[in-house]
């Protein structure tokens, strides 16, 4: 077993000049006028302290990464991103306050993880399922997060995949978890048009069928003419209800759907957004819209409905959802949380609509630090009373 190998190192400054090696860094679509793939852009430093990361090794043996900001003695918090998303997708410095700025202020000792699915490792251009990220990821990730701080329970805010395959680490025994927050995707995934569309026609396995195990949104300063003929037949694919003309949201909208709202953006974040971004595997892939397909999370082998855990979901859970998430409909955590308030009682859980936000936004939207941030820090805050 390897889950107890640990390494922590001091992070780069994070205002250094730096861009990720083969990601579009703007491009056609973006406003500005300014030629972002060849200006690396300045990063703002960060307001909460100097970053540590920490990497260690699940039991199967996948390096994953944590990077601590340590703001106080609230938490300690596990940030967890969505699919084919990295810890950027948190820390990113183009909104004026990002998630984990906010929760520093508020006095959390903050975790930002970097879970097997994320762009900045290796491991996300391999093959694994989400029972991979449920059975070995969250059960490092706590182990991890309670020997360095010595804390007998942690919070967990997870968005999206994340938050999926968090539900279901914590019904296949997943301990040391004081609280939770889930945020858009729960056990009942209801997809919205485009995802119940692919689904549906099972296109995730009709691409995994040609010989293609991993989609990206990278976008290489000097593209095949396959990557070409890729992003022009996306100019041809139905992007929804906000269509962009610049090649990376094209991508994202291909790989997971909408995303996230334009006009909730700031022009910084839709020109730099893309360095949160990145590689998708297949496998998974086709295990989210197999889910879709069966109404409720199942194992990719058939052989465990996750339903079936609900007694081990017995403790404090809110709910989160966008009013416009056109990704992964509200109606998805409503079953959820009925689901659960049914099964273990109504004291556990809780569930609010964020108005007028829709899915990645509420943590990248140009004002989700007003309208957002306080939703979720106050449930957090309900469990770091004295004695917690």
């Amino acid at each position: 077993m390897l889950s107890g190998v640990g390494v922590a190192v001091v992070a780069p400054q994070l205002g250094a000049q730096s861009t990720r090696p083969g990601v579009d860094m703007g491009g056609a679509g973006t406003t500005s006028g300014i030629d972002i793939e060849a200006t690396p852009r300045e990063h703002r430093p960060l307001r909460c302290g100097e970053p540590r990361i920490y990497q260690f090794a699940t039991e199967d043996g996948v390096v994953l990464r944590l990077t601590r900001f340590e703001g106080g003695a609230k938490g300690p918090v596990i940030l967890s991103p969505g699919f084919g998303t990295s810890s950027i997708a948190y820390t990113i410095d183009t909104v004026e306050t990002n998630y984990p700025e906010y929760l520093y202020e508020h006095g959390y000792d903050v975790w930002v993880l970097d879970y097997r699915a994320s762009p900045l490792l290796p491991s996300s251009a391999t093959q694994f399922t989400l029972d991979d990220i449920a059975r070995f990821d969250y059960p490092a990730t706590v182990q991890k997060v309670r020997a360095e701080t010595g804390a007998e329970s942690v919070q967990i805010m997870a968005h999206c995949v994340g938050s999926l395959t968090m539900l279901m680490s914590l019904g296949l025994g997943l301990e040391g978890v004081r609280s939770a927050v889930s945020s858009q995707l729960t056990l009942h995934p209801r997809a919205g048009a485009l995802n119940q569309l692919r689904a549906g026609i099972f296109a995730a396995d009709l691409i995994d069928a040609v010989g293609i195990d991993v989609l990206t949104t990278d976008i290489d300063d000097d593209p095949s003419w396959f990557e070409r003929l890729y992003d022009k037949a996306l100019a041809f694919y139905p992007e929804g209800d906000e269509p962009c003309d610049r090649p990376f949201c094209r991508r994202v909208a291909f790989t997971f759907g909408e995303s996230y709202d334009h006009d909730q953006l700031n022009q910084a974040t839709h020109e730099h957004i893309d360095e949160a971004f990145g590689d998708a595997n297949i496998l998974t892939l086709r295990h989210v819209t197999k889910i879709i397909r069966e109404d409720h999370a199942v194992s990719w082998d058939d052989d465990h409905d996750y339903l079936d855990d609900v007694a081990r979901l017995r403790l404090p859970i809110s709910f989160i959802h966008g009013e416009h998430n056109r990704l992964f409909l509200p109606e998805g955590s409503a079953l959820t949380y009925e689901f659960l308030r049914e099964h273990n009682g109504p004291d556990f859980y809780t569930r609010q609509i964020i108005p007028g936000y829709s899915h990645m936004d509420c943590f990248i939207g140009k004002d989700a630090a007003r309208d957002v941030y306080p939703v979720v820090t106050a449930e957090l805050d309900r469990y770091n009373g004295p004695g917690r």
